[in-house]
């Protein structure tokens, strides 16, 4: 009966279930069912997931306002026209808008045209292929695929539950904007949120970071770059600190979060956005020999690496591989290929952006990651303000385009650019790290004059070609 669901002693059967019907759980449900399979999709909160209501769509909407402005500012005979201050309310209306004011009806259509079945409710593993949502039993013939995401990870700090802080739920649905925000963890969704509060009015925006610099993750001077541009905008970020209390003043409301140096931080709210963890703890994990609250470890082709038989899989951040919407929705691909037979398998490059101003995008490894993989490594930098679009673009952007090469292959194994608006440059740089072009080749697709992807001939000309 494979491709039809049925109801065999009070339960109902699918070729797959799906637990989470975010990118992830959506985009492997659409590609089973398209692929000829019966799937059923159990989701406690609303279909479209963290990213649709809490994350990179509400995230990114706030962010636009201020980037536009800032655009505009560097163009001599358009900065006179931003003379004015931003419009929040409509900036917050628009997120509400991009949202659907945190209402899922509009995401249903699409399940009903695939005739797949969504379930409402908390899903739990029972036991091999059978699954709990609720009280309803249901059976999988083919394979479950856990894709429950991840939420905001809490650091026991003294205090900090009782001060009510802010995740990253709490900031991109926030209905007014804090006069003074606390920022603790300088990664990407601290260091976004920081700049969008701050350019959409916050008068006072402080970022603290337990480690030595922003973005962690990334080639050290992007993580400077953002830092110098907070200096200018009026955020504060502070490096190697640590809180080590935090508390609500029962008079004003405000907290105070206490340094390990002994300084003392006021904000009228505090995000914390310290990482993430995986949305596991409930699943029933341990009813097929997993840990319950940990990752669910995966194989290339997204399967449990430590469940028999190969009937469950786990794709997007729950698997802990690559939190990013655009590899959970990749490797929603590669499970449902696998689920319909063919030999498909996860090796992609991780392209990756943080869209503060300057954006910092990044793809495959950096020039720390190379060499410790035994890499042959040579690095080549480039700054944007050598190609003429730098000076179309405005006065004063400036950013810095780095490739890592494996010297033996004459392969790009990584590469990085920073800058304002040059997110769209990263896809080339995934191209030729995903195709394996070879630099020989490369030198061959020439970049239109002028724009900014001429950093791409300046490059290799570093290189020798």
């Amino acid at each position: 009966m494979s491709g039809r669901a049925a109801t065999e002693s009070g339960v109902d059967v699918f070729d797959v279930i799906v637990i989470g019907a975010g990118p992830g759980g959506e985009n492997v449900a659409g590609r089973c069912a398209d692929g000829g399979l019966s799937v059923a999709i159990a989701e406690r909160e609303l279909v479209g997931g963290e990213c649709s209501y809490w994350g990179c769509i509400p995230s990114k909407t706030l962010l636009r306002p201020g980037d536009v402005v800032a655009t505009a500012r560097r163009v001599p005979g358009a900065a006179a026209a931003t003379a004015g201050s931003i419009d929040v309310a409509a900036a917050l209306a628009r997120r509400d808008e991009a949202t659907n004011s945190w209402d899922d009806t509009s995401m249903l259509s699409w399940l009903d045209d695939r005739h797949i079945r969504l379930v409402r409710g908390r899903a739990r593993l029972t036991g091999k292929c059978t699954v709990d949502v609720d009280g309803r039993a249901l059976e999988a013939r083919r394979a479950v695929v856990v894709a429950t995401g991840t939420r905001a990870a809490m650091p026991p700090i003294p205090g900090l539950g009782d001060v009510r802080p802010w995740d990253n739920r709490d900031a991109t649905a926030a209905k007014e904007i804090p006069r003074r925000l606390l920022v603790l963890g300088g990664g990407g969704v601290g260091v976004e949120m920081a700049q969008a509060f701050r350019r959409l009015g916050a008068e006072a925006v402080t970022v603290v970071e337990g480690g030595d610099r922003l973005l962690a993750r990334e080639e050290p001077f992007a993580g400077e770059e953002v830092r110098r541009a907070f200096g200018d905008e009026g955020i504060d970020v502070l490096t190697g600190l640590s809180m080590t209390m935090v508390e609500r003043d029962s008079s004003d409301d405000a907290v105070r979060a206490t340094l390990d140096d002994g300084r003392v931080l006021i904000g009228d709210e505090l995000l914390v956005a310290v990482g993430r963890r995986p949305k596991t703890d409930d699943l029933g994990l341990e009813r097929v020999g997993l840990k319950p609250g940990s990752y669910v470890e995966v194989d290339d082709q997204l399967r449990a690496t430590n469940v028999k038989d190969g009937w469950l899989y786990a794709v997007g951040d729950c698997n802990g591989r690559a939190l990013f919407t655009h590899m959970a929705k990749y490797q929603a691909r590669i499970a449902a290929d696998v689920i319909l037979g063919k030999d498909a398998r996860a090796t992609a490059p991780v392209p990756r952006v943080t869209f503060t101003d300057p954006q910092v995008c990044a793809v495959g490894l950096t020039e720390a990651e190379a060499r410790a993989a035994g890499i042959a490594t040579r690095v080549v930098n480039v700054p944007i303000s050598e190609v003429a679009a730098a000076f179309i673009e405005g006065v004063g952007v400036n950013g810095t385009s780095q490739l890592v090469v494996d010297e033996e292959r004459r392969l790009v194994v990584g590469a990085t650019f920073t800058g304002p608006g040059i997110s769209e440059l990263l896809h080339s740089a995934t191209v030729a790290i995903a195709g394996e072009v070879p630099l020989d080749r490369l030198a061959q697709a020439v970049p239109s004059f002028p724009t900014v992807s001429e950093v791409w001939l300046r490059l290799l000309e570093s290189l020798g070609y």
